[in-house]
């Protein structure tokens, strides 16, 4: 348990930089260039990332149950999964109606993906995980949504075909993750 506490310490902190210390990040970056800055954080990012992959993994094999969720719940998961890949999506695709609305999907499916696996999973080590990246993309979310207002910021909608264009690689990743890559990648199968 240790491994993934210590990845999302630092995975999670490591992006929680421009929510609670924008100033020495602004400084930072003076100070070593935005190359510097770029290379240190994804180093940081990454190590995090590998150590809560390692951390996870190892949880699996002294669980720590909390609840037992219904079995169909794991459906509802599976199904919920759908909006959060197309919020990704549009996140990404430049001129969406999408990001015009909610301003930051990216942040919105990161919500959703830590809520939708709260909801089928039930054990300690969900609930540091999941859970961890609920609160850190709330506070991400407030963060930007701030910033924006701040510098009086928009995300200006270039027509609806940008949309389409999300949703259809939203749908595509979808499928490819929930039918194929998330078993072979975490081990489980959301559809059987």
């Amino acid at each position: 348990m240790i491994y993934l506490i210590a990845g999302l310490v630092l995975f999670l902190g490591v992006h929680s930089l421009r929510i609670f210390a924008d100033d020495w990040r602004t400084a930072s970056i003076a100070r070593i260039g935005i190359g510097g800055w770029k290379g240190l954080y994804s180093v940081a990012s990454i190590i995090g990332f590998v150590l809560i992959a390692y951390g996870y993994g190892l949880s699996r094999q002294a669980p720590v149950d909390l609840w037992m969720p219904p079995v169909w719940t794991r459906h509802a998961t599976a199904l919920l999964t759908l909006p959060i890949f197309i919020l990704l999506a549009a996140a990404y695709v430049p001129g969406t109606a999408i990001k015009a609305r909610l301003k930051h999907p990216m942040m919105l499916s990161v919500k959703l993906w830590a809520i939708a696996h709260l909801l089928s999973n039930g054990r300690l080590d969900d609930v540091l995980l999941f859970g961890g990246f609920l609160v850190w993309a709330t506070f991400a979310f407030r963060a930007a949504r701030r910033r924006d207002r701040q510098q009086g910021l928009t995300y200006p909608a270039a027509g609806w075909s940008r949309d389409f264009i999300a949703v259809a690689i939203g749908l595509v990743a979808w499928v490819a993750f929930a039918f194929y890559l998330h078993g072979m990648l975490i081990g489980v199968r959301p559809f059987g």
